[in-house]
């Protein structure tokens, strides 16, 4: 998040890039094609190609199940509090896990950590499916496996970070973050859709195999994917704690960093947590089934896309700060417009634009840490901007789960939007001293 030309990315760009060969020369092509890869040069990787596949169809069968998940409960329990305490079971575990995982990620080969953790993800969501098909599931099963998954993300989602920059050339990077959200933002709107349809024929169970099924994708590409450069592995001889407080120390002495961590952290909490509620927005508030509820998810996933494509069409054009700062105060009036609404049509367009400004600001904050961040300390410092992020969710969202029980699901979403545009605005005031910071930061290194 710069404020200055000084701070620019193009000018963070130009000071680590290297000319680089390898995949970069696939990109020699004429016509439409050469506009595709001048637009999205990380496709010019047949590493990344490949990657992009499998995940976005492993990331479509993970929204079948999130989507499949909260209705389950909801149709078990009748409360959003267990909606709230179901999402956080499953975010808790990168609370408590992730930092670990980020050690893991800079010592050990991420991409077999990575096929690791799909097939492992993969047994935990067929388990899901056969408990549900056979009328055994109880909530405590849910809560267990729920927990297990999120055990397992929380060494994925570091890894996947971080083996990014493995998989493309150094100025092939951002285009890969962006593209990276757009997988995510795509199946956001792909698959809350299918999920409502095959909640309707098949039930949870069926949506929840069908995840399991999708794995498979991701890990054909994984074996298919073969990188010449490893990562810089960790050689100190520390601890593991020493190791976490090593990637720590270096995150808060970062100013741009640590900026971002803590600004994510509030957004983590009170912005996102709105998400586990809209099965109780759909069922409460607009009186919709399982289909209408997958309209409302890709409304908000169909947002997040245009955002995704925001931030890459006004890449250079736009400061950074003023991306993360108006994409946060966009989604939060978004946010509390859609918590005013009693007609779905209303609803889902007020979501997409909530989405829109949501995921505009994450893009640009994710692509600002990846460049950033020194190579050695980047499973650690991923893992401690994912813990933030996906860590500090169960939080959030127990914290709209009780609020929603004791004042109604739209008060609960309303106060969350103002804490965030609040802290928006007063990220927006300290832009100046974050500029000086990072002058002052880079001094040493420059001298």
């Amino acid at each position: 998040m710069m404020m200055n030309k000084e701070c620019s990315f193009t000018e963070e760009i130009s000071m680590n890039d290297d000319s680089s060969e390898g995949d970069s020369a696939d990109c020699e092509c004429s016509g439409l094609k050469a506009w595709l890869l001048s637009a999205f040069p990380a496709f010019c990787s047949r590493n990344f190609r490949l990657y992009f596949i499998g995940q976005i169809v492993s990331m479509i069968g993970t929204w079948l199940q999130m989507v499949a998940l909260g209705w389950l409960v909801l149709e078990m329990t009748g409360s959003a509090f267990w909606v709230g305490v179901t999402a956080a079971a499953s975010s808790l575990p990168a609370l408590l896990f992730s930092l670990f995982g980020g050690v893991i990620v800079d010592r050990y080969d991420r991409k077999t950590i990575l096929l690791w953790t799909q097939i492992l993800s993969m047994v935990l969501a067929l388990a899901l499916g056969l408990f549900t098909i056979t009328g055994a599931i109880t909530l405590v099963i849910i809560m267990e496996l729920a927990f297990l998954l999120g055990c397992v993300t929380s060494v994925a989602t570091p890894a996947l970070q971080a083996f990014l920059s493995e998989m493309v050339d150094h100025d092939q990077l951002r285009s890969a973050v962006a593209l990276n959200s757009a997988i995510l933002n795509t199946s956001r709107v792909i698959g809350p859709v299918i999920a409502g349809f095959m909640i309707s024929y098949t039930g949870t169970g069926g949506a929840f195999l069908a995840n399991g099924v999708s794995y498979i994708a991701v890990i054909l590409a994984l074996f298919a994917i073969h990188t010449t450069t490893s990562q810089e592995k960790v050689t100190d001889s520390g601890s593991t704690l020493q190791s976490i407080r090593d990637g720590v120390v270096y995150t808060w002495q970062h100013p741009i960093i640590r900026t971002i961590v803590l600004f994510a952290s509030v957004v983590s909490i009170f912005g996102w947590s709105f998400v586990s509620m809209l099965p109780v927005v759909a069922k409460q508030t607009y009186g919709l089934g399982s289909e209408g509820m997958g309209y409302l998810f890709s409304a908000l996933g169909l947002g997040s896309l245009s955002g995704t494509v925001l931030v890459s069409i006004t890449s250079g054009r736009v400061r950074n700060s003023s991306m993360v700062v108006g994409g946060s105060v966009t989604f939060s009036l978004g946010l509390i417009a859609f918590s005013f609404v009693q007609d779905e049509r209303l609803g889902m367009i007020f979501l997409f634009i909530a989405g829109m400004g949501l995921l505009s600001a994450f893009a640009t904050m994710t692509a600002t840490v990846q460049y950033l961040v020194d190579d050695r300390y980047r499973g650690r410092v991923m893992s401690i901007y994912l813990m933030v992020l996906m860590g500090f969710m169960p939080i959030g969202n127990l914290e709209v789960g009780i609020l929603s029980e004791l004042f109604g699901t739209a008060v609960a979403i309303r106060v969350g939007s103002v804490v965030v545009l609040a802290t928006a605005l007063l990220l927006s005031c300290s832009l100046k001293g974050v500029a000086r910071a990072w002058r002052a930061y880079r001094e040493p290194a420059e001298s």
